[in-house]
């Protein structure tokens, strides 16, 4: 069973946050904040990459200044040495997802002014489409942006973006969150920070449940680095046995 810690927060912090953030993040990154046009979004985006920083330095025990990321060819991030991860924002909300295999999560906030039929239509799966002619109202707004989370989450688990098309896979549209066809080797969780949000994560699946835990307390964050930790530690630890084995 996969564990995937998931971490919640706001980007509408005071003056104070925003510069003690801006000191953790890299050379790069203060650049591309210093490109942004717009204030709100120069903040968000110091907010973003100061959290992810803080929240990897506690799992690796380093400081957040430290860090060094690489991009995959379709420009998913990584952490050298681990752990995975995945980050999505929406609106004033952020959610970073970790976990000791590969996996991607997103999060929508639901628009009530958006035109969501025609781009379902140009965009998702056909089932999907077929599933969502039959919802109106709130409950079909509702189950679009659930069906977009679930989608992005899962081009962002491989890694490819939208490189990868969204018609190329199934999800469900209902509360419940599943891949139903062209996800094999995936799990899927519904993972919604609060109301007026879709959320979704996707790791790779071991047969067994995911599990999705929310962390809001510093106890909690400590004790699901312990479990995602020792997880590391036995995997690495079995493929190393393994590796002997064949030789």
């Amino acid at each position: 069973m996969a564990i995937v810690a998931l971490h919640r927060d706001r980007l509408d912090v005071d003056d104070r946050t925003v510069a003690y953030f801006a000191r953790l993040i890299a050379g790069d990154e203060r650049d591309r904040a210093a490109r942004f046009r717009f204030d709100r979004d120069r903040r968000r985006f110091i907010v973003r990459r100061g959290r992810l920083r803080s929240l990897l330095a506690e799992h690796v025990g380093a400081a957040p200044e430290t860090l060094a990321f690489m991009v995959g060819p379709f420009g998913k991030p990584m952490l050298a040495g681990g752990p995975c991860f995945s980050t999505s924002h929406s609106g004033e909300r952020m959610i970073v997802a970790i976990a000791e295999v590969e996996l991607g999560c997103d999060i929508e906030r639901v628009d009530e002014t958006a035109d969501w039929r025609p781009l379902a239509e140009s965009v998702f799966a056909a089932g999907e489409c077929a599933a969502l002619r039959r919802l109106s109202g709130a409950a079909g707004r509702q189950a679009f942006f659930d069906c977009w989370a679930r989608k992005e989450a899962f081009v962002k688990a491989l890694g490819k973006g939208l490189s990868h098309p969204l018609d190329a896979f199934h999800v469900s549209v209902g509360r419940d969150a599943a891949l139903l066809a062209g996800g094999e080797g995936w799990a899927i969780a519904a993972a919604s920070p609060e109301p007026g949000y879709a959320g979704a994560v996707v790791a790779q699946d071991d047969g067994l449940p995911l599990e999705i835990r929310w962390v809001d307390r510093p106890d909690q964050a400590r004790a699901i680095r312990s479990d995602l930790n020792n997880r590391m530690i036995s995997t690495s630890t079995g493929r190393a046995t393994s590796s002997a084995s064949a030789a």
